[in-house]
C-alpha cells in the first residue's frame, strides 16, 4: 500500500498547461513578425544614405508588435488553468 502512495506522490505535474503553451506560441509569433518587419532598409552602397530606415513600419509598427508579443508572453506565464 505504501508503494502505491509513494508512486502517486512522485508523479510530476507540468507547470504549464496546453493553454499556456498556446499563448506562448502566439506571443512568439508576434515577436518574430515584429523582428521581420524591422529587418532590412539598408543601402547596398555604404556611402549612400537610405531614407527607408525611417519608415513607419520600422519605427512604430515593428516595435509595437514586439512589445505586444512580450506582453502576451507574460500573460501566458501568469495564467492558471482551471
Amino acid at each position: 500500500m505504501g508503494e502505491k502512495k509513494r508512486k502517486e506522490a512522485a508523479k510530476t505535474d507540468f507547470v504549464f498547461e496546453k493553454r499556456n503553451f498556446t499563448w506562448m506560441f502566439i506571443g512568439l509569433l508576434f515577436i518574430a513578425i515584429g523582428f521581420l518587419l524591422m529587418a532590412g532598409g539598408g543601402s547596398k552602397d555604404p556611402l549612400v544614405f537610405s531614407e527607408a530606415i525611417f519608415s513607419i513600419r520600422r519605427i512604430r509598427i515593428a516595435p509595437t508588435l514586439i512589445l505586444i508579443g512580450f506582453g502576451i508572453e507574460i500573460y501566458a506565464i501568469l495564467i492558471k488553468d482551471n
